[in-house]
């Protein structure tokens, strides 16, 4: 059995690569959260494309600190999300277990078409000494964003935190059935962590896959093959060597995206034409500092960052430029 502190080990960056089984990143972990006050410590939003920008450069020691440099950066549409139901956990010896759930009413229809809900709600009627972690079931609302073409919500869980177990059974009360805005989150010159989806390549050979070197034209007839794939005895080929087949489509998270900024209006970030595969963007939005995994268009995990233990405090970076260009000559 794996422990709590660490219940996995070895990367999982790499190896298997297979694809994800759901476009919806899970976070097997979140950090503890010492604030007084309760707080989810997630959101999520859809990936609407690239663009640059122009800042003073807020890390100390950086060549450029305190210059005027030009940055990559992607932006996120973050529409607000709802809470469906709230979830209640008891630490087992073999780790979380859930209790209870507590549902809202009158749950959206596009909410039913994903998952079944329950057709009457429960009482709220809980014991906060049999509880010991508190989240809330959320889901996103695609159709608030011109961009995404599709109608089902996507489901998850965030995890409330800060407080005592008491207060966090007050605060998701409260938000049961309400909405979620991406600045009761998080705030710019924040760390946080980013999951999601690769962009899928199908199935490719060993050279794509892995990029291993090509055979010498007087080693084999075939140049892109992996050669040898293990000895003769035993008889079987290990997990080890580099073989083809699914390229991309892997779920990856990254650590440590400094939020640069969090808009309202999202015709101030629009490029001329529109993102490229996206369109506009019309709710709010983050600007996150470099590059995150996944094409335009896709489901993006947020989360306090897990591994920011020192460094540099940015409450609000200063932009000076962001550019609007068109991104495909209009």
């Amino acid at each position: 059995m794996g422990q709590p502190h660490r219940s996995k080990k070895g990367s999982h960056g790499y190896s298997p690569r297979v694809r994800a089984a759901s476009e919806v990143p899970r976070f097997s972990s979140w950090p503890e959260s010492k604030g007084d006050k309760p707080r989810i410590q997630g959101f999520a939003g859809y990936k609407a494309g690239m663009t640059h920008v122009i800042l003073t450069d807020y890390r100390p020691k950086s060549i450029t600190s305190g210059q005027e440099v030009q940055v990559p950066v992607t932006v996120i549409e973050v529409p607000t999300m709802k809470v469906a139901a709230v979830r209640l956990y008891r630490e087992t010896a073999y780790g979380l277990k859930t209790v209870g759930e507590i549902w809202a009413e009158n749950a959206d229809k596009n909410l039913k078409r994903r998952l079944p809900v329950p057709k009457t709600a429960d009482a709220w009627n809980v014991d906060a000494a049999k509880v010991d972690d508190v989240r809330l079931l959320a889901y996103t609302q695609p159709t608030l964003v011109s961009g995404i073409p599709k109608k089902l919500p996507d489901v998850m869980e965030l995890r409330v935190a800060g407080g005592s177990i008491a207060d966090r059974l007050k605060f998701a009360q409260e938000k049961l059935g309400q909405e979620l805005d991406v600045s009761e989150w998080t705030k710019t010159g924040e760390m946080i962590d980013v999951a999601a989806v690769t962009k899928g390549f199908g199935y490719q050979g060993s050279i794509v896959r892995w990029g291993v070197r090509l055979q010498g034209h007087k080693d084999s007839k075939n140049r892109r093959d992996t050669s040898p794939l293990g000895p003769f005895q035993p008889r079987f080929i290990r997990s080890t060597v580099p073989m083809p087949g699914q390229t991309g489509y892997h779920q990856r998270t990254e650590y440590n995206k400094r939020v640069l900024k969090i808009g309202e209006n999202g015709a101030e970030i629009t490029p001329a034409g529109g993102f490229l595969g996206y369109g506009l963007v019309r709710n709010k939005y983050l600007i996150l500092h470099g590059s995150i995994p996944g094409p335009a268009k896709r489901l993006i995990r947020l989360r306090d960052a897990t591994r920011y233990t020192r460094g540099i405090k940015a409450d609000a970076p200063e932009l000076t430029y962001i550019s609007t260009a068109s991104k495909q000559g209009a």
